[in-house]
């Protein structure tokens, strides 16, 4: 097992169906704080975020590779944003949890804003990261988006760090990480890379956004993005009620690694502050 994984439970589910490859974070440990539940970013396995749940020690993580991703099985049917939030939600009644906090990246920062509005009961707080409100967002620039396509970017090492600054942004490609990075990435298989795509054909959370996602929600950017350029968080900031907005100075796409400082500052502080608010309106309502 990989060193980034040496503190996670992982083990294989069935879940809804479907054989998925789980990992969880110290939901064994007292905690004052909800779990996390956290969607990756397309084709990426759970190694790739890994070092985040491994810094939040205060709370419980969980995360699953979807379908032919990661150690996960490849899909026998294909599924969409509202089938793989049920079976997120039947992930939490299996492990006997009734609230989380969401967070998702990219590609699944579109499933985690699903989830918050499908399942608003189970959602206590959304984190958005580097993500857009779906068909409706403004596109990325040309080249990074015909090279984001190419599942090769998860086959071909070289090929990766040839291209890693068009890819994700000369914030992280300035740096040593990029290589640490890769070595946690699994290639998808082309079945699971392809039904990622498609689950997202045509999804737009647009028109729901201001009547069904009540929940507050942070919003991170990066304003050097050059696959879901800045635009689209102040387009979500736009249309979702409760909100704030934190732009990563310098940031690509993938500013989660490279200012991870920075982001987990803001994502403990956005998550304390809400529970905080919590225990006034508890105290509210008590009086």
């Amino acid at each position: 097992m990989s060193d980034v994984l040496k503190d996670a439970d992982v083990r294989m589910e069935e879940i809804g169906g479907r054989t998925l490859r789980i990992a969880t974070w110290r939901l064994d440990e007292q905690s004052d704080h909800p779990p996390v539940l956290f969607f990756n970013g397309i084709g990426a396995n759970i190694e790739a975020v890994a070092p985040l749940a491994q810094t939040l020690t205060e709370r419980g993580f969980i995360m699953f590779d979807m379908p032919g991703v990661g150690e996960s099985p490849d899909p026998v049917v294909p599924y969409n944003p509202f089938t793989i939030s049920w079976t997120a939600s039947k992930l939490l009644d299996k492990l006997g949890i009734d609230q989380v906090d969401v967070m998702g990246i990219s590609w699944g920062g579109g499933i985690a804003q699903h989830f918050a509005m499908q399942h608003a009961n189970r959602t206590r707080r959304l984190v958005l990261i580097a993500t857009s409100a779906g068909m409706l967002m403004m596109p990325g620039s040309p080249k990074a988006l015909t090279k984001m396509a190419n599942p090769r970017r998860y086959v071909d090492a070289d090929y990766m760090i040839k291209n890693f600054e068009t890819l994700y942004g000369e914030g992280l490609g300035k740096t040593s990480g990029k290589k640490g990075h890769m070595s946690l990435l699994k290639p998808p298989s082309p079945r699971g890379y392809m039904y990622q795509l498609i689950c997202m054909l045509g999804w737009t959370s647009a028109p729901a956004l201001p009547f069904l996602l009540q929940k507050p929600t942070l919003i991170m950017m990066g304003d050097e993005d050059a696959i879901v350029p800045l635009a689209n968080g102040k387009f979500l900031s736009m249309l979702i009620p409760n909100n704030e907005l934190v732009v990563m100075k310098g940031g690509g796409h993938l500013f989660l690694l490279s200012h991870k400082e920075e982001c987990v500052k803001s994502i403990r502080g956005f998550l304390a502050t809400a529970e905080h608010d919590d225990e006034d309106e508890d105290t509210a309502e008590a009086a």
